[in-house]
């Protein structure tokens, strides 16, 4: 068992898959919502490295935290974006200093290979990829037998390399518990049915961030974008009634204003000669 003063390791992780424990995960890009996810007691976090600091980890508090590596156009590090191994060993290294527990990279086999032979835990990406999304279209990978035999290949290759996990996205549900039954990997299931190891939502959806598009996988469980409404109407009418006190007036008053005494103002006075 995890001390309770301490965050999981991978060791903890991996034993919750063995044992058929359900593991919580979400996205997340403030200190608010890290602090909440802690608090909740959600066991991963994904935070990707732009978001990623010590402020950020401090509020993640006990959970697991995987930092996503910035990947060709997708974010940058030390301002350019990661091309080499040498990039994604110095990111994930700069990462580990301060805190990250394992590190989210869809780069190339062997530069994921290189990591892990480093001894860095990486997550890598399989179904659906968002950014390898030219190739497939933004659409459920793994619908046929063929498309489903190739997730599953790309499993075992990573498997193979020494990956820690994979996000699992959007895959038909039968082919999610398939894989994540046949696999040492921890698989962060998005879309990919309940038999993932782990079941992973973006807070923004969580919490309903907007009313806009949501992906099918996708349940809110909050009405933030009305709040976030009321506050904007709220936020117009306290700086329009500031305005109107400006006007006329009413602002500031006595108690807003720092007081000279009539001595000191007169000896002011004086000495400009008006």
């Amino acid at each position: 068992m995890v001390h309770k003063n301490t965050r999981p390791t991978v060791a903890d992780i991996r034993a919750m898959k063995v044992r058929g424990e359900k593991i919580s995960m979400l996205y997340v890009t403030t200190p608010e919502e890290a602090a909440a996810a802690d608090a909740a007691g959600i066991h991963m976090l994904s935070i990707e490295g732009r978001f990623f600091s010590p402020e950020m980890r401090a509020a993640a508090g006990r959970c697991f935290v995987q930092v996503g590596l910035p990947y060709g156009g997708w974010g940058t590090f030390e301002g350019r974006p990661l091309a080499t191994a040498e990039d994604y060993l110095r990111a994930a290294f700069h990462f580990s200093a301060m805190g990250g527990d394992c590190f989210y990279c869809a780069a190339s086999l062997d530069i994921q290979k290189v990591l892990c032979d480093n001894h860095i835990p990486i997550v890598a990406h399989v179904g659906l990829i968002p950014s390898y999304i030219t190739w497939t279209g933004f659409r459920a990978v793994g619908k046929t037998a063929k498309e489903a035999i190739e997730v599953f290949h790309h499993i075992k290759q990573l498997e193979a390399i020494g990956c820690f996990g994979a996000e699992l996205e959007v895959v038909p549900d039968r082919v999610g518990e398939l894989i994540a039954r046949n696999t040492s990997m921890i698989m962060l299931g998005m879309g990919a049915g309940p038999g993932a190891d782990a079941q992973y939502l973006f807070a923004e959806d969580v919490l309903g961030h907007t009313d806009g598009h949501r992906p099918r996988h996708a349940k809110t469980y909050r009405n933030f974008a009305a709040e976030f409404g009321r506050l904007q109407k709220e936020r117009i009418a306290a700086f329009r009634e500031f305005i109107a006190d400006v006007n006329t007036g009413a602002y500031p008053q006595p108690q807003h204003n720092v007081a000279i005494g009539d001595t000191e103002f007169n000896a002011f006075k004086a000495e400009l000669g008006l």
